[in-house]
């Protein structure tokens, strides 16, 4: 397990540095200038020059990705070129909306997919079965988006339940104002879930060792969740990984749809304003956290089957 891990470990730094490195070359390949983008399509010739001498864009692209790399390894993202101020100081002023968006969306994908699954499973080819079956195929073809209107109004317009938009203030005020954005952005990534879960259960509960427990007179939900469930978790774990990356994607949608000041809204701001640095620096973050939730699940997925480590 030792050496899997200091394998997953290495294949991770190595895939960060790749991101940075393409995340840098990308920023460089888009058209324009970007000190034309701030200064205004008005802006002396001489203006420009000064401001692209200041930002170091008149140097060379290898000396420039040198510069950005001795940068970055001692903690410095940039600088914004709209806010005059650190990119990591925006970040760190947003990072956290994110980061609870996505931890609470994670978590309400597993509190709906287990049950859904187990029901499934339980009723194979049955009434139960098919309309879980039906639901997950009809979720897979609805946007996030428009699941979140349809929460805002239901619950935020007509019950008055949730906030409409926006962070309330207070950890319970924030808490709650995240429940219709964590459930919108689950929303994607529970029907794919649901489906890996219930093919893995309906795969164990036809093991021998089920029929054993049933034999030994444990009850139903005992075996569906204590040892088929259990069983079954490992391909979905890692599916569940996979999707926790994507989710960290979509928060850029799901943010913008509930008002919420988080890294997606400041990614979005960034791009419209040409606000190249915090771009670059915002698009980092989300690499490296992709890769950081794909190595954490590499390694429950190990050590939920420790077979994986051995191969």
């Amino acid at each position: 397990m030792l050496r899997y891990t200091l394998q997953r470990l290495t294949s991770a730094v190595l895939v960060v540095l790749g991101v940075v490195v393409a995340t840098f070359l990308m920023m460089h390949l888009e058209p324009g200038d970007p000190a034309r983008a701030v200064l205004g399509l008005h802006a002396s010739p001489r203006a420009i020059a000064t401001l692209d001498a200041q930002w170091g864009l008149n140097n060379s692209i290898p000396v420039q990705l040198w510069h950005f790399l001795d940068q970055l390894a001692h903690g410095n993202l940039g600088k914004s070129y709209i806010e005059g101020v650190s990119a990591t100081s925006l970040i760190d002023a947003r990072i956290g909306v994110t980061a609870a968006l996505v931890g609470m969306a994670a978590l309400f994908a597993v509190l709906i997919t287990i049950p859904l699954a187990a029901l499934a499973a339980a009723h194979k080819d049955r009434v139960e079965d098919h309309a879980v079956r039906t639901m997950t195929s009809v979720g897979l073809g609805m946007p996030a988006f428009w699941f979140g209107i349809v929460l805002i109004e239901i619950f935020a317009l007509h019950l008055h339940v949730f906030p409409v938009g926006g962070l309330s203030g207070g950890f319970f005020g924030d808490v709650e104002s995240l429940v219709l954005p964590a459930l919108t952005a689950s929303f994607a990534i529970v029907p794919l879930l649901v489906r890996s879960l219930r093919v893995g259960m309906v795969e164990v509960l036809d093991a021998e060792f089920i029929a054993a427990a049933r034999a030994k007179g444990l009850g139903g939900l005992r075996v569906l969740f204590f040892h088929a469930a259990r069983n079954a978790l490992v391909p979905t774990v890692a599916l569940l990984g996979l999707n926790i990356a994507y989710l960290i994607g979509t928060t850029v949608i799901v943010e913008q749809v509930f008002a919420l000041d988080g890294l997606g809204s400041l990614l979005l701001n960034s791009i419209l304003n040409n606000d190249f640095p915090m771009v670059q620096a915002i698009t980092l973050v989300f690499g490296a956290s992709v890769v950081f939730v794909n190595l954490v699940a590499d390694l429950v997925v190990a050590r939920l089957d420790p077979r994986i480590a051995l191969r």
